[in-house]
């Protein structure tokens, strides 16, 4: 018996259809039979070939099926990265935090850690921000004193970490940009005759922040908001501080004996 064409036609997409519904029910049959170790060896090489979303799936797969193999807890520790990477930053600060508080005397809990700072982490602006040269320091920074606080931990708690480094140069940018939003919060207060808000909040920056080119503005505006509320004692003390550390090529913020921006011990 002869077919339309139409008829032909669907006939030929149901079998597409069902030959890859056969091939998707063979995949998963297939998997279910895998290993920790192959499904562990799968789940790396989408990594690696940054096919992140089928990484994910199996990585997922493997700590379900076999939670309490060290493939799982190499998986689990993978999987931070692989849903960074995928742009699922909630999924991957909960992977972090559950990996950090299951594991916290793992030898790679320094890695979870140095993940939680990335995906939290302010990047510099980009191309379009240049152009219209967009100030970043009016920008509230929402996220940035969390990287910051990971960051810290990478380069306090494992100071021999492989990630120190990077986590201190990041924690430098984080420093600077966090520096100058809150002395560009300052002087919204100092505008407006709240000369007690912007004190606390110069102070803040010269206290959290030392090092950041913003402080030199902060202890200037803080010495403007002493002479407005006359308080000349505090008001001479900062202006001292000032000379000797901007005024007269003097010793630094950084070389003060209370601080340490930011070195290994």
């Amino acid at each position: 018996m002869l077919l339309s064409g139409p008829v032909r036609g669907s006939l030929l997409a149901l079998c597409i259809v069902l030959l890859a519904l056969s091939g998707c029910r063979t995949h998963r049959e297939a998997d279910r039979k895998m290993t920790p170790e192959a499904l562990y060896k799968k789940a790396h090489k989408s990594l690696e070939s940054y096919d992140f979303n089928g990484a994910i799936k199996s990585y997922e797969q493997l700590t379900a099926r076999f939670p309490f193999t060290d493939e799982a807890r190499q998986a689990r520790l993978d999987l931070i990265y692989a849903y960074y990477r995928a742009g699922e930053k909630e999924s991957a600060t909960d992977a972090a935090d559950t990996f950090i508080r299951e594991n916290p005397t793992h030898p790679r809990v320094d890695y979870a850690w140095y993940v939680k700072g990335l995906v939290e982490f302010e990047h510099t602006p980009n191309a379009i921000e240049h152009v219209f040269h967009a100030d970043l320091s009016q920008r509230p920074p929402s996220t940035a004193r969390k990287s910051f606080a990971a960051f810290k931990t990478v380069v306090e708690q494992y100071p021999k970490s492989e990630y120190a480094h990077d986590s201190l140069q990041r924690m430098v940018y984080l420093r600077d940009r966090l520096a100058a939003y809150e002395v560009h919060v300052a002087h919204y207060y100092y505008k407006r005759g709240a000369y007690i808000a912007a004190a606390q909040r110069a102070r803040g920056a010269i206290e959290q922040y030392d090092g950041a080119p913003a402080v030199q503005e902060a202890l200037d505006l803080l010495i403007q908001c002493y002479d407005h509320m006359q308080l000349e004692a505090l008001a001479t003390q900062s202006r001292e501080v000032y000379a000797a550390n901007y005024a007269g090529g003097g010793r630094t913020l950084q070389a003060d004996a209370r601080k340490s921006w930011w070195r290994f011990w």
